[in-house]
């Protein structure tokens, strides 16, 4: 409860939109890789097109929206439109009869989280500040992972129930409106007067440091790592772990990040980022070598919940990092350029995981995974830090 007194009204309902996206987000996650899989008949090499475009979009888009952000100087129009474009066209991948189809749509779907996240996550830096900045990081990403807990188990229930992927990922669009409703009630303060400006990508890239710009490179190497969580899934499945209790385990996970997220962001706010995120790399690593190495349900199982606690050191240390190296008139622009290098690693780190899990098997693929996690968590002591 104290750390919730630490949390700003705004980011309160900023955590209750993505309570409801995550929701309809996450009861199609587990599923659609199943559908590509089992009933569009997608090989790996298919499933990781599909999850790397659809990523590297939404985080492409990112610095365009940032970086508009900050020139508008409104984030919550990015928000509306953003809310609206995912709701709309994240149910129609149910309609898909071929994977290319279901790789269109997702391309879509994910344009609107590329249009809303840079502007979400600074107006959360212009509400909050370096004693609370983490935590609140921190609980937007809980109320995330509380709608990953919650949707996973909605679809779960609805498989058992008997009702087929495309109607699981059909309904999904029930939560999607609910959370595009709640972004209306979110109040944003006036910035002064619209001065028109170009869009220019990178105008301001010089202003943002040196500092800033190594953290960048550091998380461009561990992205290249980072491949689909979808990939996790099939493995599971591979395993022989049955397609309602996939979906269940997916909702257990995110309820795993939902209880660390807080606490991770908040040691942050303590102990310093940069320590926050070695120690969450390196877990990852762990994680992944025991994809690699260990082939048995319950093992496999074990590992898949504890990798939840991995996003709960990192995430919100990342972006509270970000906001902490960037001037206060950037933040979009800052975020929108994390983004950027998140997205530009995210298609060729699952096109290379998908390509080696199909020369070699997944246990190879983990291993990549693992070891590109380590060198980035060794490259993560050259930055300087203030604190």
């Amino acid at each position: 409860m104290k750390l919730l007194k630490k949390i700003p009204p705004t980011v309160f309902r900023l955590g209750l939109v993505s309570l409801f996206n995550d929701m309809a987000k996450e009861m199609i996650y587990p599923v659609v890789p199943l559908f590509l899989a089992q009933v569009l008949g997608a090989g790996p090499a298919a499933v990781g097109w599909v999850e790397g475009v659809a990523e590297s979009t939404s985080s492409l888009l990112k610095v365009f929206s940032g970086i508009g952000a900050d020139r508008v100087k409104k984030k919550k129009p990015f928000l509306i439109f953003g809310f609206a474009m995912s709701t709309l066209l994240r149910p129609l991948v149910g309609l898909a009869s071929t994977w290319p189809w279901v790789l269109f749509l997702r391309f879509a779907d994910r344009m609107g989280k590329g249009v809303r996240s840079a502007p979400q996550d600074a107006l959360i830096a212009d509400v909050t500040n370096g004693k609370n900045r983490g935590v609140s990081y921190g609980f937007h990403s809980a109320m995330d992972d509380a709608g990953q807990l919650i949707g996973p188990f909605i679809a779960g229930g609805l498989l058992l129930l008997g009702l087929s992927f495309r109607n699981v990922i059909l309904l999904s669009i029930i939560p999607g409106v609910m959370a595009w409703i709640t972004v209306w009630t979110i109040h944003e303060k006036s910035s002064g007067p619209l001065k028109p400006q170009k869009l220019a990508l990178f105008r301001d890239w010089n202003t943002l440091g040196g500092r800033f710009k190594y953290l960048l490179s550091v998380l461009f190497i561990f992205s290249l790592g980072n491949s689909a969580d979808a990939f996790l899934m099939i493995r599971l499945s591979q395993v022989g772990v049955s397609n309602w209790l996939i979906a269940l385990l997916w909702g257990v996970h995110g309820g795993v990040r939902m209880i660390v997220s807080p606490y991770g962001g908040s040691l942050s706010d303590r102990w310093g980022r940069k320590p926050l995120m070695i120690s969450g790399w390196i877990y990852y690593a762990l994680i992944y070598l025991g994809f690699a190495l260990l082939s048995d349900k319950t093992s496999m199982i074990f590992l898949f919940l504890a990798y939840g606690v991995f996003y709960g050191l990192c995430e919100p240390s990342e972006k509270a990092f970000v906001a902490d190296l960037a001037p206060k008139e950037l933040r979009g622009t800052a975020f929108g350029y994390y983004n950027l290098i998140i997205g530009l690693g995210a298609l060729p780190a699952s096109l290379i995981f998908g390509f080696v899990g199909q020369q070699w098997g997944y246990p190879t693929a983990f291993g990549v995974g693992a070891a590109l996690a380590g060198l980035a968590a060794v490259g993560l002591l050259g930055i300087r830090t203030r604190r």
